[in-house]
């Protein structure tokens, strides 16, 4: 008995073993890029926050906490940068949200087309931001006017990249454009799973078509909402490529996102330590609003 008590035991540890391996095998290398990649890359960010490093030299000066003062008290280039930010996450978050929940909606109806139409929908995603923001400009500066010549019509005239509320709206038409194919996607699978009984059993007791939307579709698809508005927040509020190539901030700086103008600061203006600290702040506020924005809605989620 004691034999087959240590063999025991040594069959357990070589189990132990052999599991330790196999996660030093797979999980290790994905662990050690994402340190050498993202995780030591944002610590050294804390201590060049503190600095006055150029970005370039070698020769670091310590500043402090002069940074943050000069960001948060003196810099009205970030407070307009994170003012056009938080309109343009609000607008494009509620938008892609609703557009994508409608599409939905739609697409799963007894549609033939419907397989078609998903396609054509998400299409939009699968093209890259910069990409997306030279397609646009052409559309918005050539396309655009050609129709408004042709048809008359005032809403294609528009100046749409010349002033500060068109180039606003026409950021947010072109990120709707991009994101509400990924979010109808989210929306249709989450309407897919939800119990077929408890929709009968809604129209058999007489619930309308905005009951059965208010009262059961939506607590039903909450979990996708989570994911959802999660997804578009983290999206919208780091918007970057689609910024730099559709209006590159203008006009005047009116378009100018929290992204961009840590690019600008950092490696534009040299002021490395400035934007590092700009970014460390951006990091805190877009983690708090997710946060609070993910617990929120999962205690709205229902369970069936």
């Amino acid at each position: 008995m004691p034999g087959e008590g240590g063999e025991s035991k040594l069959q357990q540890r070589g189990k132990r073993l052999s599991g330790a391996v196999q996660q030093a095998v797979f999980v290790g290398p994905a662990l050690i890029f994402f340190s050498l990649i993202v995780l030591v890359p944002f610590l050294m960010s804390f201590y060049y926050s503190l600095t006055d490093w150029n970005g370039v030299t070698t020769r670091v000066v310590w500043a402090g906490l002069d940074n943050f003062k000069r960001i948060l008290l003196e810099d009205s280039e970030f407070r307009n940068a994170f003012w056009f930010t938080t309109r343009y996450t609000i607008a494009a978050v509620l938008l892609a949200n609703a557009v994508g929940f409608t599409l939905a909606l739609l697409l799963t109806q007894p549609l033939k087309s419907k397989n078609v139409l998903r396609t054509i929908f998400f299409l939009p995603n699968v093209i890259a931001g910069l990409l997306l923001g030279f397609i646009w400009s052409f559309i918005f500066v050539k396309g655009f006017a050609a129709v408004g010549e042709w048809t008359g019509i005032g809403f294609f005239n528009l100046p749409w990249l010349g002033t500060a509320s068109t180039a606003f709206w026409g950021m947010v038409i072109v990120s709707v454009w991009q994101m509400a194919g990924y979010m109808m996607v989210i929306y249709i699978a989450a309407m897919m799973n939800m119990p077929r009984e408890l929709i009968e059993a809604a129209k058999i007791d007489g619930a309308g078509r905005w009951q059965m939307l208010k009262s059961i579709i939506v607590p039903l698809v909450m979990p996708a909402f989570t994911v959802c508005l999660f997804l578009t927040l983290s999206w919208s509020f780091k918007v970057f490529d689609l910024n730099l190539s559709l209006t590159k901030g203008g006009p005047f700086g009116s378009t100018e996102s929290v992204a961009l103008n840590i690019y600008k600061e950092a490696f534009q203006n040299n002021r490395h330590g400035l934007g590092t600290a700009t970014s460390l702040i951006f990091f805190l506020v877009v983690a708090t609003v997710t946060t609070v924005q993910v617990i929120y809605t999962k205690r709205k989620e229902v369970e069936v």
